[in-house]
């Protein structure tokens, strides 16, 4: 998943900045509830970002596993009925 981490963070920044921006008029009140706030939007779109790239992604991983589990199976199998055959002989 190539530069899908760094993408993803700077949308967390991004939604850190718009909570920042939404939420102004509380600055001047409760500066610590705004840093609070800023960091939970940040945190959760970050991780929405990197489930559905993982999403994305996820098919081609188990198509990927499938492909080296049915290779391992052909080649246990043309390797027991290689000795199989060496036996009989």
């Amino acid at each position: 998943m190539p530069g899908s981490r760094s993408g993803c963070q700077q949308l967390g920044r991004y939604e850190s900045l718009r909570t920042e921006v939404s939420l102004a008029d509380l600055a001047g009140r409760d500066g610590a509830a705004l840093a609070y706030a800023r960091a939970s939007q940040s945190h959760e779109a970050v991780a929405d970002c990197l489930a559905s790239t993982t999403t994305r992604w996820l098919p081609l991983y188990g198509l990927g596993a499938a492909v080296l589990a049915g290779l391992g199976a052909w080649s246990f199998g043309r390797a027991r009925a290689r000795r199989e055959s060496d036996l009989a002989t």
